[in-house]
């Protein structure tokens, strides 16, 4: 079976910044067919930011492909900005660049936390929504936030959790968000990148089933994931206990489209289960995969995604 790999890098036919209040500038770009059907690209983290990847995913002839940095990171401005920092604005966001850019509708592509502020974004906005496709659904759920940073993928990679709580004491373990929150909020710089060093390097150890090298450097992109990520996990989502399994109702005849890999130790596959569930047009796909977008099975699905929803704009 031929296997589907990802679009040749795009360069931006439009890109620029949306001033979206007095603090925040929201960097958005956009690559593919001018005339094209409109699809957003929503990045995961949070604080992953779009990249280069952000516009591979899709058929550059066919799509109008919008991608956002959210608030903080990628090129957005303040860089790393927390003030005014909730899902609730990332979602406001997106619905003022779609105005901006004039979409009535468009296809939401959204990526582990990407897919928690997709789904938060259509049940607040199905008008707005002509299909969703998901990869590494994220609940945003207390049980969620702890198997991933307090006891559950510390049972899969047991050598990389020690590392990440290495330097806390046993009480300070017994809240690793809290512990972290402390860290990467502090005014000492240097405090602030080795724990998002140490953060970041955690889970970017265990997105994919087969190991990564990662830099001795701290990069931007590691302050950027650390900090908001725990910004997020310390807020609890700023959403409600359980808000988008109480609210799918909103969405559910959307269109939607779920890839998760059957082996994603950053994302538990019963998330992706039990939105499907609750979904009557849904399709569920489990690859032979883990957690990242770049995972052979996990692309393939994907691109093989986008192609399938060509004909929702028929």
């Amino acid at each position: 079976m031929k296997m589907y790999k990802l679009f040749n890098k795009l360069e931006p036919y439009n890109e620029g910044y949306l001033k979206v209040d007095d603090i925040h500038e929201i960097y958005y770009s956009e690559s593919g067919n001018k005339d094209g059907k409109p699809i957003v690209y929503v990045h995961g983290g949070p604080g992953g930011g779009c990249g280069t990847l952000g516009n591979r995913f899709f058929d550059p002839e066919f799509y109008r492909i919008i991608t956002i940095d959210q608030r903080g990171c990628g090129k957005s401005k303040p860089f790393l900005e927390l003030k005014d920092n909730t899902t609730k604005y990332l979602s406001d966001d997106m619905e003022k660049i779609r105005e901006h850019l004039k979409i009535d509708k468009w296809v939401l592509f959204g990526g582990s936390w990407g897919t928690t502020l997709s789904l938060y974004y259509a049940i607040n906005h199905p008008d707005r929504v002509l299909g969703i496709i998901l990869r590494g659904v994220f609940l945003g759920r207390k049980e969620d936030s702890d198997w991933l940073y307090q006891k559950g993928s510390d049972s899969f990679f047991p050598d990389l959790f020690e590392k990440f709580t290495a330097n806390f004491t046993e009480k300070q373990k017994e809240n690793l968000i809290n512990s972290y929150y402390e860290k990467l909020t502090s005014d000492d710089k240097e405090i602030q990148k080795k724990y998002a060093k140490q953060f970041a390097d955690f889970e970017g150890s265990i997105v994919s089933l087969y190991p990564r090298e990662l830099s001795e450097e701290i990069s931007d992109y590691d302050l950027a994931i650390a900090i908001m990520e725990c910004h997020y996990f310390y807020h609890d989502f700023f959403m409600p206990e359980n808000y988008i399994l109480d609210n799918v109702e909103r969405i559910k005849n959307i269109p939607t489209i779920i890839v998760h890999g059957r082996y994603d130790v950053d994302c538990r596959p019963i998330g992706a289960y039990l939105l499907d569930k609750k979904l009557n047009n849904s399709e569920l796909i489990f690859t032979i995969a883990g957690h990242s977008s770049i995972e052979e099975e996990n692309t393939h699905e994907l691109i093989n995604a986008t192609n399938k929803f060509k004909k929702l704009f028929k």
